[in-house]
């Protein structure tokens, strides 16, 4: 069987994607101080309010604002919860991925069976959303490294109490932030519906949220391994749907499970690379799951 690797790189953008959109949002967030575990349910909320505006106007464009619009909106239910009634992060986030999940589930059944409009292919044949992905990751670089706003959001993810002591409005820095990442992670949602299965399906993200999660770690909070990350775990799912194609001898269920597996060992290495002194940088935000208690 002949493999071609242009069409297998295609593929792998393809498949990286969403998880790219989840995680750079993903990562901003992070950068604040802020753990938002929710990326899986506003994943899902993006991929049904997408769907349903894509498929009403008859424009992904239109699906793609919509997916960052609800995206965006279900994350400032976290937000407020966190910053301003100061709920633990991990249970509130963990409590929007299930929310989202449920939300979806009962909103989407009208929607099941239907095509969503297709997409007008960019320069290479590949879909804007694909170049806006991969635009995105120096976009981001550069607002966290060489502008003023970003140097204030690392501060605030380093050390809230400084930053509020400088006279920074920390808890807007973070809303800001959590929007962020919402907006994006619906966005990210929203391709999986529109531009890879067409389609509406309950709990089609399939785990994507937790992926794109995994990543930020892998990346050490860096958007370049963001990037690599994503195309990891696009080049594993893409090879694991190349061996089924091919019908090679392996139990599905264990290539089904070849990028969550990958992904896992990537993780315990890096852990294992930090525990024995050998973290190259690339440290976790030192508020990040920290709750900020203004004096005033």
């Amino acid at each position: 069987m002949m493999i071609d690797p242009l069409s297998v790189f295609i593929l792998l953008l393809g498949a990286a994607t969403p998880i790219l959109f989840a995680a750079l949002g993903e990562l901003v967030v992070e950068r604040a101080g802020v753990l938002n575990l929710g990326v899986e349910g506003m994943m899902i909320t993006g991929a049904l309010a997408g769907f349903a505006a894509a498929h009403a106007s008859g424009s992904p464009a239109l699906g793609f604002i919509a997916a960052a619009v609800a995206g965006a909106a279900l994350s400032m239910t976290f937000a407020a919860l966190t910053q301003f009634l100061l709920s633990n992060q991990v249970a509130t986030g963990l409590a929007l991925t299930l929310f989202g999940l449920g939300l979806t589930a009962m909103f989407g059944k009208p929607y099941e069976g239907m095509k969503a409009p297709a997409m007008m292919p960019g320069p290479l044949g590949l879909n804007w959303m694909i170049w806006l992905g991969i635009a995105l990751v120096p976009v981001v670089w550069w607002f966290l490294s060489r502008t003023r706003p970003g140097l204030i959001l690392r501060a605030v993810g380093e050390n809230h109490d400084a930053a509020h002591g400088l006279g920074y409005p920390v808890r807007r820095v973070r809303i800001l932030a959590i929007g962020f990442g919402g907006a994006l992670a619906g966005m990210g949602g929203a391709y999986i519906s529109i531009a890879t299965v067409l389609q509406w399906t309950e709990g089609m993200t399939a785990g994507a949220g937790w992926i794109a999660l995994a990543i930020v770690v892998f990346a050490q909070w860096n958007p370049w391994g963001v990037l690599a990350g994503a195309w990891l775990f696009g080049g594993v799912t893409v090879l694991q749907l190349r061996l089924q194609a091919a019908g090679v001898a392996v139990p599905v269920q264990l290539l089904s499970m070849a990028p969550y597996l990958a992904t896992i060992i990537v993780l315990v290495l890096i852990s294992a690379r930090q525990k024995f002194g050998r973290s190259g940088g690339g440290a976790a935000p030192a508020s990040l799951g920290r709750p900020f208690h203004a004096l005033k």
